[in-house]
C-alpha cells in the first residue's frame, strides 16, 4: 500500500451515521425518562442507548474526532453503571446525558461545516464523571428460569425487561437458530431470522452457544433467542426455524446483591454479531438528479403521443406504434413509482425530533406535557418533509405555549395536571396525507383573538383560522422564548397552503382543546393532474384537489342574491342575467357556490359545461370549466419568482407542445375568492 490513508474520504459516512445514532439516542433516553416519570425503568432503552454512544465512540475515533471520543466514553460509562443496575436512571442523569447529546451534536455539525470541532467542555465531563449512579439502589432482579450457560449471559437489565413483559401479559420464550449450509443457501441465517422474528416478538437477547458438532450443527454453534411475545409459540417457532419454542419462567424477584451478577456481564453485549443491513445511502443530490431526467421523460412522452396524435390524424397507420407508446407509459409509470418510493421517508422518521422539542418547551414553560405520537407507515417525499416540518414546530409550540393550561389551573378545572399533545397522520389516498396536531388544553378564546384582530368575532371555526393566520396576530401581551411574536400560524398557513398547495383547517371548543390538521399532498414535483380547457387556454390542477368532476345543468344553475335584494335565488334563463349575485348549482341536495373559471380568467364567454368541485374547511366550491380533457401526468415547475406569483397558480407545466401550461390550486383560489380577494386583474394577466 502506498500513500496515507485520508480520513476524509470517510467523513460524509461518518456524519452520515452519527446522525442516525444520535437520533436513536435521543429516543431512548427520552424513553426511559418517560419510565422514570411513571415509577418504572426501561432497561432496554439504557442498553441501546449504550451500544448507540459505543457505535459513536468507535466511529468518531476511526475519524479521529477525539472531543466525541471524549464525551461518547464518558456517557458510556454512566450508562454502563446504568444497566448494571437494571436499567435505574435518575432524573439528573438524564438531564446531563441530554446535554452530552447535544454537545455531541454541536461537535458534529461544526465539523460538517468545516468548523473547528471544539474540546470536550470540561464541566460537562466534570458532571458526568461525578453522577453517583453506584449509589442508587440496585432494584430486585427477577428469577429467570433457564439454562446455567444462559443465566451467565442475561444481565440484570434484560432480565428487568422480561419480567416487565411478563407482567404485561406477554410470554418469555427460548428459540434456537443452528446455522447449516443447507440453511445459508436457502438465505436463511442469523441477520434474515432475527428480522423475521422481530416481526412477531420483542428480542431481548440474541446468545451464541457451543453445541456438539453434529450433521443438524456442522459448524458446532447455535443462537438462542431469548424473546417476549403475544403470537403463539409455533408461529415464533416458525420464524426462527426452530423444531420448538420453550418457555421461560419468571419469578418473583428477590433482593440478592447485583454485583457479582454485574461483574460477569461483558461491556459489550455478546448479540452483538457484525450484520449487513439492506440499506444503500444515497446522497439526495443524485436523486434530485434522477427525478429532473424522469421529468425529461414525461415532457417527452407528451410530446411523442402528440406526434404519433399527428401520424393518426394524417392517415399513418400507427396501431404498431401506439402498442410501443402504451407499454412506454406503462414502464414510465413503474419508474417513477420506484424513483418517488427512493425519495420517501417515513412520518415516523421526521418526528423522531419532535419529542426532544415538547420536552424542551414544557420546561421552558413550566408545563406538565405528554407527547403522543401515531405515524403509522406513512411516508411523505423527503422535500415536502423538509417544508412541512417547521410547520409542525410552530403547531407544537401554541399547543404548549398558548393551549395547555400551567398544572395549577388544571387541577382546578378538573384535569389531569399533565397535559397531552398528539401528532397524528394518515394517508387519505394514494398522493395526499393529512397530519393532525391535536391538545387538550383550554381551546381558543374567539373573542379574544376577535378583539386583538379588531374584528368581529367570529362565528364558524373557518372564519376563526382567517383571523388566527393573520401576520403579526399574537394574543400575548408579551413574547416570550417560546412563541408570542404573532408568526407562528402565518407561517403554518404560507407552508401548508400556499408551499404545499395544501389546506389547513382548525376546530377547537373551550377548555376541551384544538386541533389542527394539514391536507398536504406526498410530492411536489411529478403529479397526477386533470388538464381541460377554459375558452380556447388549457390548465392542469392536481387530482389530489379535487373532489369531483360534475356536469353544469344550464337549466338548473341558481343566482343567489346580489347585496340588498331578497334572499331567495331565481332560476337563470341566461348567462348574462347572473352578473348581480353568486352562481349556484345543486349537487345531491347540497347548494355549491360556481365560479366560471374562463369568466375570471377573462378568457372569452365559452359557456362552462362541467364542473371541477373542491372543498375548502369542509365547504365545497365549483369551478366551470369548458372542457375536462383527461387525467395525466404532469410535471410541476413552480413559480419562485415573487413578481409573477399569482394566488392560485402553483407552478407551469410542459405538455408537449413546448408552450407553458398553468398548474391552478383551486382550493387556495376558492380560498380567495370566499374572501373577496380574487385579483381578478392578476389572474387574467397570468393566464393570458
Amino acid at each position: 500500500m502506498g500513500g496515507a490513508l485520508d480520513v476524509n474520504e470517510f467523513v460524509a459516512g461518518y456524519l452520515v451515521e452519527v446522525e442516525e445514532h444520535l437520533s436513536a439516542s435521543t429516543a431512548n433516553l427520552l424513553a426511559a425518562e418517560a419510565a422514570l416519570r411513571g415509577g418504572e425503568s426501561n432497561p432496554k432503552a439504557i442498553r441501546e442507548l449504550f451500544r448507540a454512544l459505543h457505535t459513536i465512540k468507535g466511529l468518531s475515533a476511526m475519524v479521529g474526532v477525539e472531543p466525541i471520543v471524549d464525551l461518547a466514553h464518558a456517557m458510556e460509562t454512566v450508562l454502563r453503571a446504568a444497566d448494571r443496575s437494571a436499567g435505574s436512571l435518575s432524573a439528573s442523569s438524564i438531564e446531563v446525558l441530554l446535554r452530552g447529546l447535544r454537545s455531541i451534536e454541536e461537535r458534529a455539525r461544526a465539523l460538517a461545516e468545516g468548523k473547528p470541532v471544539l474540546p470536550a467542555a470540561p464541566e460537562l465531563l466534570a458532571a458526568l464523571t461525578a453522577l453517583d449512579l453506584a449509589a442508587a439502589p440496585s432494584p430486585p432482579v427477577p428469577i429467570i428460569g433457564a439454562d446455567p450457560e444462559i443465566l451467565a449471559k442475561l444481565g440484570p437489565g434484560e432480565r428487568v425487561q422480561l419480567a416487565q413483559g411478563v407482567a404485561g401479559g406477554r410470554r418469555a420464550l427460548r428459540v434456537d437458530f443452528v446455522p447449516s449450509p443447507a440453511r445459508t443457501a436457502e438465505g436463511v441465517n442469523i441477520t434474515t431470522v432475527r428480522e423475521r422474528v422481530g416481526k412477531l416478538a420483542e428480542i431481548v437477547k440474541v446468545i451464541p452457544l457451543s453445541v456438539p458438532a453434529s450433521d443438524g450443527a456442522p459448524g458446532g454453534i447455535a443462537f438462542a433467542l431469548l424473546v417476549l411475545t403475544s403470537a403463539p409459540d409455533e408461529e415464533v417457532a416458525r420464524a426462527a426455524a426452530a423444531d420448538g419454542a420453550r418457555a421461560l419462567t419468571v419469578e418473583p424477584p428477590v433482593p440478592p446483591a447485583v454485583a457479582a451478577l454485574a461483574e460477569r456481564e461483558p461491556d459489550e453485549p455478546a448479540d452483538r454479531e457484525p450484520q449487513l443491513r439492506g440499506v444503500v445511502r444515497v446522497e439526495v443530490a443524485r436523486l434530485d438528479d434522477a427525478l429532473d431526467k424522469l421529468s425529461a421523460l414525461v415532457v417527452t412522452r407528451f410530446r411523442l403521443a402528440r406526434a404519433a396524435a399527428e401520424l393518426r390524424a394524417r392517415g399513418v397507420d400507427i396501431r404498431d406504434l401506439s402498442e410501443i407508446l402504451r407499454e412506454h407509459d406503462r414502464t414510465l409509470r413503474d419508474l417513477r413509482g420506484a424513483i418517488m418510493r427512493a425519495r420517501m421517508i417515513s412520518v415516523a422518521e421526521l418526528l423522531e425530533r419532535v419529542p426532544l422539542v415538547v420536552r424542551g418547551l414544557g420546561r421552558a414553560t413550566g408545563k406538565q406535557v405528554r407527547l403522543e405520537i401515531d405515524a403509522g407507515k406513512a411516508e411523505l417525499d423527503k422535500a415536502v418533509a423538509e417544508r412541512v416540518f417547521p410547520a409542525i414546530v410552530h403547531l407544537l409550540r401554541n399547543a404548549v405555549d398558548h393551549a395547555i393550561e400551567p398544572p395549577a389551573e388544571r387541577r382546578r378545572l378538573g384535569k389531569p395536571e399533565e397535559g397531552v399533545v398528539r401528532v397524528s397522520c394518515f394517508e387519505r389516498s394514494s398522493n395526499q396525507l393529512e397530519l393532525s396536531v391535536a391538545d387538550d388544553g383550554r381551546g381558543i378564546d374567539r373573542a379574544l383573538v376577535a378583539r386583538r384582530a379588531g374584528r368581529p368575532a367570529p362565528e364558524s371555526d373557518a372564519a376563526l383560522l382567517d383571523l388566527i393566520t393573520l401576520p403579526g396576530l399574537s394574543t400575548l401581551d408579551q413574547a416570550t422564548k417560546t412563541s408570542g411574536r404573532g408568526l407562528g400560524m402565518d407561517i403554518v398557513r404560507r407552508i401548508a397552503v400556499e408551499q404545499l398547495s395544501g389546506e389547513l383547517s382548525v376546530s377547537t371548543s373551550p377548555r376541551a382543546g384544538t386541533t389542527f390538521t394539514l391536507r398536504i399532498p406526498l410530492t411536489l414535483t411529478i403529479v397526477d393532474a386533470f388538464s381541460f380547457l377554459c375558452g380556447d387556454q388549457l390548465f392542469v390542477t392536481p387530482i389530489a384537489g379535487v373532489e369531483e368532476v360534475v356536469e353544469i345543468d344550464a337549466a338548473r344553475v341558481l343566482r343567489g342574491p346580489a347585496p340588498g335584494e331578497a334572499r331567495g335565488g331565481t332560476l337563470l334563463p341566461a348567462p348574462g342575467e347572473a352578473r348581480g349575485g353568486t352562481l349556484l348549482i345543486e349537487r345531491r341536495g347540497e347548494v355549491v357556490p360556481l365560479v366560471d373559471l374562463g369568466a375570471l380568467f377573462e378568457l372569452g364567454a365559452s359557456p362552462a359545461r362541467r364542473a371541477l368541485v373542491v372543498r375548502r374547511h369542509g365547504a365545497p366550491f365549483a369551478f366551470g370549466v369548458t372542457r375536462v380533457i383527461g387525467q395525466q401526468e404532469v410535471v410541476v415547475r413552480p413559480l419562485e419568482d415573487p413578481l409573477v406569483r399569482v394566488p392560485g397558480v402553483s407552478g407551469a407545466t410542459d405538455l408537449g407542445d413546448g408552450r407553458p401550461t398553468l398548474v391552478l390550486d383551486l382550493v387556495t383560489l376558492s380560498g380567495r375568492l370566499s374572501a373577496g380577494r380574487g385579483g381578478r386583474g392578476a389572474l387574467a394577466r397570468a393566464a393570458s
